[in-house]
């Protein structure tokens, strides 16, 4: 249910059935607060960010505007000093037109586990960019790591406000955000005009279909003054989910994408390439990132390399006059074949290859950054009296159509895992069979969820899937009835599903020890105004060799 979904596509299914100057941003928190966007320094716009971790190297990013067709040429200085002494030339880039003015470069032979701070020298002597600070993964038996994942900021529905508590607290290692780090909708859809906060307008103006398009919504997007402060404070590790291209994107098409908007093929090259531009992210579709032993991370990609087009309710309902038939059709001719794919066979069999080789030596936590939801969800028996009085006729007729499903033990969302339930016990089966410690980490659907991960009737890991930076969650269209009514329903009806939160915005922290992997639910002050406070925590751990959570 990421983005829209819950309105454009869920429920029409249902309906058929630093302004520091030159200092690091993290280092003059007090300015920065007190500055709405940090300056553009000598041509640099944008401010700075770094990626692609690993123990010896890290990419580095900026954007600096020329004039003219030229490319210009940057340089870029690393030092472990913060306020830069004794700083080191060790990277040259070039600032190109083609990519919109942002340009990268990778550095290797850095330190592990070593903290860094750098920043890019224009071709003229006043043109510097902001510093910022990075740090490589460690080597060896780190005591902890720490990850601050995020998903799902929509910036006209609010201030980014886990963004903003982050880097104020300072107590994470690397910056993961799960996808829909954009969103592709024209001006007043999603949001509407009168639910977008002041302030908050996006650019362009319509929906994001060439790669200039695609490029002007990054370009509103990072002046904002958070965002642009958690780049330059931290490392990423980042991987686009479906609003990055067009709504329940699959490899074939999207909801979102229509004939007269062009070739699809075309819209997601152009999408993905502006995403390479604006992210310092590497050309690779997924990645893995050794956190010594104690840990490695995945960069999964679920969306559009191999992604099967997600079923539909609605279509199956409409066919006929009998729902119970027509849904029951669906279950056993379609829902549990064994040959759909939500990877594709390609990155599947990487991510095995590897699960296999990282447990032979010996790490100890595996962990899936990855976009959708992988625990089972189903609606409760009698999920259509949480509409409550006087319903949206949508919504009502969403939550009588999952209600219906439910009973046959299909789930309400369709493009989650659970919409591909043989792909999940792929997975699922290979963690068991490598006898690994499984932590998965999942975006897109705007709420917070525990889940214990169960295959084939036993643990194989478990879930900590999070909340939204700023997008609506299910107390967007449930509002005459208690979040806490809607979350208390959800885990009543599902074994498997420990906690939910349906009602509020933030990121989730995870620590990682070799004794036990730890989530807390950060959630923010709401984010119709900007605040770096939050408003309640919740948390999760799994100990080592236990898979199942204990929750608080």
């Amino acid at each position: 249910m990421a983005g829209r979904d819950f309105d454009r596509r869920t429920l029409m299914a249902g309906a058929a059935l630093a302004g520091a100057g030159l200092l690091l941003p993290g280092v003059a928190l007090a300015q920065r607060r007190k500055t709405p966007a940090a300056a553009p320094l000598g041509g640099f716009t944008h401010g700075v960010a770094s990626g692609e971790p690993s123990q010896t190297s890290m990419l580095f990013w900026t954007r600096y505007e020329g004039t003219g067709g030229q490319a210009v040429p940057l340089e870029l200085e690393i030092s472990t000093d913060p306020r830069m002494a004794r700083a080191k030339v060790m990277g040259h880039a070039l600032a190109e037109p083609g990519r919109d003015w942002t340009a990268r470069t990778t550095v290797q032979g850095l330190v592990p586990g070593r903290t860094y701070y750098y920043r890019f020298n224009g071709p003229s002597k006043a043109a510097k960019s902001v510093i910022g600070r990075t740090k490589t993964l460690p080597e060896g038996s780190p005591a902890q790591f720490r990850m601050g994942v995020f998903s799902c900021s929509n910036l006209p529905f609010g201030w980014f406000n886990g963004y903003a508590h982050a880097v104020a607290a300072d107590d994470i290692d690397l910056f993961v955000h799960l996808g829909d780090y954009i969103y592709e909708y024209p001006r007043g859809t999603y949001p509407t005009a009168t639910e977008t906060v002041a302030g908050r307008a996006i650019e362009p103006a319509g929906e994001t279909i060439r790669r200039e398009d695609y490029w002007a919504r990054y370009r509103g997007y990072r002046t904002d003054p958070d965002l642009q402060a958690m780049h330059a404070h931290l490392p990423a590790v980042t991987m686009w989910d479906d609003h990055e291209i067009a709504n329940d994107a699959w490899k074939g098409g999207a909801e979102n994408h229509q004939p007269n908007e062009g070739d699809w093929a075309a819209r997601v090259a152009a999408a993905k390439a502006a995403y390479r531009d604006w992210m310092p992210v590497s050309d690779e579709n997924w990645a893995k990132y050794d956190i010594g032993r104690l840990a490695t991370l995945y960069r999964l990609e679920t969306r559009v390399s191999g992604r099967d087009k997600p079923l539909d309710l609605g279509a199956a309902i409409a066919k006929g006059p009998d729902t119970m038939s027509a849904l029951k059709k669906l279950r056993d001719e379609q829902w549990v074949a064994g040959n759909r794919q939500l990877l594709g066979a390609e990155q599947e069999q990487w991510l095995f290859r590897e699960m296999d080789a990282t447990a032979r030596r010996g790490v100890r936590w595996q962990v899936l950054g990855q976009q959708v939801v992988m625990g089972k969800i189903m609606m409760p028996p009698g999920a259509s009296a949480l509409a409550g009085p006087n319903p949206n006729g949508q919504v009502a007729a969403f939550l009588g159509a999952a209600e219906m499903a439910a009973k046959l033990g299909l789930p309400m969302n369709m493009d989650s895992w659970d919409g591909y339930p043989a792909a999940r016990a792929r997975v699922l089966g290979m963690a068991q069979k490598a006898g690994i410690d499984l932590v998965v980490l999942a975006g897109d659907s705007h709420n917070a969820w525990a889940s214990d991960l169960i295959n084939d009737g036993r643990p194989a890991g478990v879930e900590f899937a999070g909340q939204s930076v700023s997008s609506p969650g299910f107390e967007h269209y449930l509002r005459s009835t208690p979040p806490a009514q809607v979350a208390g329903a959800l885990v009543a009806a599902n074994p498997t599903l420990r906690w939910a939160d349906t009602s509020q915005r933030g990121y989730m922290q995870v620590t990682l020890t070799p004794a036990e992997a730890v989530c807390e639910w950060r959630f923010t002050q709401p984010v119709t105004a900007r605040s770096d406070r939050l408003a309640q925590v919740q948390r999760a751990r799994v100990g080592a060799g236990q898979r199942r959570l204990a929750m608080g």
